[in-house]
């Protein structure tokens, strides 16, 4: 399928070209302010498939709005009316559309020109009124708050917020994206679209997150960002970084048994570490009332030692690196970990809590 993309240099529509080669529609036409009409003319011509994305919106002309958004819109389709062609649309307009200002009042006109196209043709058109799109690639200090916030925090800039309980309505890019190659395969309904998950919050909201992710760095507390919004938001604003904020040391407590270092912590599961021993090094001698632990060994040979602290039941067991092999603490059992082997052992840790030193449930009973 040939498919033709206006805008593609732009946030949705880069996103939106790899996303399609990626599910394999690699015959596109991407359009730009670069090219010329008569190369938008030519690509009409071809196209079986219309992602309509180009438009305007920071115009230092107001009188651009309507040259953007309505006169390009009503001249793409009477392009394709002279073509006699029926080439399926897909615009992407704006919740103010329904308001009066310039802005809006061009991106309801260019839907009156996809309508009108569609009831003279019988062409399928689809109607996209989005509300604020964040994702990776969104530019900054433009029209979008989470990217502006998102770049000045990473780059240690203030932000100006003149109301922090202003509310805001937000998709994210990958959904936006999802959406619309959904209308290449499947036989939907044409018309105005809706789009979900739509996530509101409010501006002082959105600058909090964002300022707990970049405390993270140094306490190692990451907010819950495996899933929804917190996942989207964290990409977005890591997608601000520059090469040289791609790494950042954590810390290291090294003593004559080697060497013990935080990855990562968790408010709701747990903690990420890992530690070293030299040969002959025995680390732990304690036991927990709560507190679990996994270790993976992985590298060297290691004897784990455990003890009831209870009925004097004892176990132990050789792990090598090679075993993969998760190796848990439990509740009222005693252990310790001896590095039998001849090189540096390497230990990979997990604790379902993170340590507090004034609640350590950490008690000292050497095996």
């Amino acid at each position: 399928m040939k498919i033709l993309v206006t805008g593609a240099s732009g946030f949705i529509g880069k996103n939106l070209c790899f996303q399609l080669e990626e599910q394999g529609f690699i015959d596109l036409i991407k359009i730009d302010r670069s090219n010329s009409i008569e190369e938008l003319n030519e690509a009409l011509e071809s196209a079986e498939f219309i992602y309509h994305l180009a438009g305007i919106n920071r115009p230092q002309n107001e009188d651009d709005f309507k040259l953007g958004n309505a006169d390009l819109t009503s001249h793409i389709v009477s392009k394709l009316e002279e073509l006699n062609r029926t080439t399926p649309i897909l615009l992407t307009s704006s919740i103010q559309a329904e308001q009066s200002n310039a802005y809006g009042v061009s991106k309801a006109l260019a839907e009156d020109a996809l309508n009108s196209y569609a009831e003279q043709s019988g062409a399928k058109v689809y109607i996209y009124r989005l509300p604020n799109v964040f994702g990776k690639w969104c530019r900054p200090n433009y029209n979008s708050v989470v990217a502006t916030f998102c770049y000045n925090i990473v780059n240690d800039l203030p932000l100006t917020i003149n109301d922090p309980s202003a509310e805001v309505n937000l998709v994210y890019i990958d959904t936006v994206c999802e959406h619309f190659i959904h209308h290449l395969n499947n036989d939907e309904v044409a018309g105005k679209q809706s789009i979900k998950p739509i996530y509101p919050i409010t501006v002082g909201e959105i600058a909090s997150v964002l300022e707990s992710f970049k405390a993270s760095k140094v306490s190692l507390i990451t907010e819950n960002v495996g899933t929804d919004f917190l996942r989207a938001l964290y990409s977005t604003y890591i997608s601000h970084y520059s090469p040289e904020q791609f790494s950042y040391t954590v810390p290291a407590y090294t003593d004559p048994r080697g060497t013990f270092c935080e990855l990562l912590k968790t408010k709701e599961a747990g903690q990420f570490s890992f530690f070293t021993a030299h040969p002959g090094i025995t680390r732990g001698g304690h036991y927990h009332h709560t507190k679990n632990e996994k270790f993976l060994v992985i590298k060297g040979q290691a004897k784990f030692k455990f003890r009831h602290i209870a009925t004097d039941e004892s176990y132990e067991l050789n792990i090598t690196g090679d075993d993969y092999r998760v190796v848990e603490t439990v509740p009222g059992w005693t252990h310790d970990v001896t590095n039998i082997g001849e090189s540096e052992l390497i230990v990979m840790l997990w604790a379902n809590e993170i340590f507090d030193r004034e609640k350590p449930d950490t008690f000292a009973k050497p095996l």
